[in-house]
This record gives C-alpha cells, sequence and structure tokens, in this order.
C-alpha cells in the first residue's frame, strides 16, 4: 500500500506537480467557504498589552470573524522571528510553548501566554501538500523546539483572545531569494479554500538602528515614508509580482530593510491573493518610533 508521500510521488509521474498535490487528500482540514489573508504590522512588542490604536485595530478585525468572515478552522502564522537555515519547518506540536523572543521590556510583556492548541494533522498534511520550492520535497515537521513567537502570539492573542483556534507557524528559510519565498506564497492559496487564515506578520518597513521613541504616528524619516508608499502602490494596483523585486528599489530598500526578514511575510500573504481579483483593506498605516511602518492588509 502506498503512504501519502508515495501516493503523490505516483501521480506525480502521470499528472503536472500542481494537479497532483490538489489530489493529495485532506483530513483534519475540511473544504470551507473563502478565508480572508492578513498581512500584520505587529512593530514593538508592548502593542500586545498598550491600550493603543494598534492593539484596538487587531481586536477589531478579530471580532470580524464568525460575523463578515468564517471562522478559521486553523490559522498558519509566517512570523519575521522564525527563520530557518536550509529549508522550511511547520510547527508540529500539540501544546506549542509561548517564546519571548526579545529583552529589555516590562516583565508583563514576559508574563504574556497565548494557550492556543496546535494541530500535529494538520500541520502534517500542509507538509506534504506545499512543497519547498527547489528540490519539492515536503516541508520539515518541528515537534518541539519552536512555538508561538511574538510576531504570532501578539497579534494572534488580542484577535483571538480565547485561544481556541489551532495555531501552526511556518518558517522562512533565509537562506533563499526573495522570489522562492514568494513561490512559497502562492502554495498556500488554496488552503483558503480548506479553512486556513494566511496571516504574515512582519512590517513593511523596519529598520531598527534609527528609531526614535516618542515620534509621533504621522513621523517618519523621508526614506521611511518612500519605501512605504512604493509598496503600498504596488498592493492597490495588484501588481503583485512587483514585490519580490523590492531590493531594485537600491538605497531606499536598504534604509527601509537593513535586514529583510520583517519584508517577507508580505510575500507569503500576497503569494495567497488572487492578484487583480481582490482588493487591499488596510489599516494601522502609520509608523512607530520613526522607522517601523506599521501599515496592515486585509484581503478577500
Amino acid at each position: 500500500m502506498l503512504n501519502r508521500r508515495d501516493f503523490v510521488g505516483a501521480l506525480g509521474a502521470v499528472l503536472p506537480l500542481a494537479d497532483a498535490l490538489s489530489a493529495e487528500p485532506f483530513l483534519a482540514l475540511k473544504p470551507s467557504p473563502r478565508m480572508p489573508v492578513l498581512f500584520v504590522g505587529h512593530g514593538s512588542p508592548m502593542n500586545a498589552i498598550g491600550d493603543n490604536a494598534y492593539r484596538r485595530s487587531w481586536q477589531a478585525l478579530g471580532a470580524e470573524f464568525g460575523r463578515r468572515y468564517p471562522t478559521p478552522q486553523l490559522i498558519l502564522c509566517v512570523s519575521a522571528h522564525w527563520l530557518t537555515q536550509g529549508g522550511w519547518f511547520l510547527t508540529a506540536m500539540a501544546k506549542p510553548k509561548t517564546i519571548h523572543d526579545f529583552g529589555g521590556f516590562p516583565q508583563e510583556v514576559f508574563d504574556q501566554q497565548f494557550p492556543a492548541p496546535g494541530s500535529p494533522a494538520a500541520a502534517a498534511e500542509i507538509a506534504q501538500f506545499v512543497r519547498q520550492p527547489v528540490g519539492g520535497t515536503a516541508l520539515g515537521l518541528d515537534r518541539e523546539e519552536w512555538g508561538f513567537d511574538h510576531g504570532t502570539w501578539s497579534v494572534l492573542k488580542p484577535m483571538f483572545p480565547q485561544a481556541q483556534i489551532p495555531v501552526v507557524q511556518l518558517s522562512m528559510d533565509y537562506s533563499r531569494t526573495p522570489a522562492e519565498h514568494a513561490m512559497m506564497g502562492r502554495q498556500l492559496k488554496a488552503l483558503r479554500e480548506r479553512g486556513v487564515l494566511i496571516v504574515g506578520s512582519g512590517n513593511l518597513v523596519h529598520n531598527l538602528r534609527v528609531t526614535r521613541r516618542g515620534t509621533a504616528p504621522d513621523q517618519a524619516y523621508d526614506w521611511a515614508h518612500a519605501f512605504d508608499r512604493i509598496v503600498t502602490e504596488q498592493l492597490e494596483k495588484g501588481d503583485l509580482a512587483s514585490l519580490p523585486r523590492f531590493q531594485s528599489l537600491g538605497a531606499v530598500a536598504q534604509q527601509a530593510h537593513p535586514t529583510h526578514e520583517h519584508y517577507l511575510p508580505l510575500l507569503y500573504a500576497a503569494g495567497a491573493v488572487d492578484a487583480g481579483k481582490e482588493a487591499p483593506r488596510f489599516f494601522n498605516a502609520d509608523f512607530q518610533s520613526a522607522s517601523i511602518s506599521m501599515r496592515s492588509v486585509v484581503w478577500g
């Protein structure tokens, strides 16, 4: 009897890869109305506990599920804070831990917990369905090391405070090109028809080297405004194919992202969108500390 991996391999001998993967049966994830896609600017971990506009917007967005949107069967989050080398991984433990991957903040932030369950069964199914862009092998499964870093729990806890919906995180292989990250995002699109809410958590502009605390939300460096405006225009036009080429913008891109891990989650979210057919809805379209864009997007 063929196991699940051999089943896909046998189909791949006679079908194109995309058709072979779509034939792979889902058991844990049931068909559903199409879920929206989110890209959320998460900014400082303090946003998770402060009574500010960002946290209130996350709470309001969460309240739309079960009313405007279906309640997710599963949340798949791509956070700027889980970087791997040599492959992509999914959390596959039943009870993921809450990770406090930062320093220098009040104890109240370190006391935060997000006890949402994981879903080893759904992670195993997604690992077979979504393949590494180079080589086509299954995603890796992390059953014990990672959990929910603050890119995930800081935004999901205000959205879904009851922490009842299963959550899995997808790592980002930081050794790969932006184009390959966008390819991964495109593979996630089909999961939207299986009750999966896809959340990219990063920031459109993220340069911690030049932050200015206490700066008003409408104040930021000229290059921060410029990069945010360029990407926003691409999103508004549905020109999602240009997003992976951000480094071609030269100095303004280098200033906006001295390292680009906070930009990459946007490529996963945008990849799961039907370009030109789903208009973006923006919120939190301002800045923290002059060099962090909090602009966030909902599609669908």
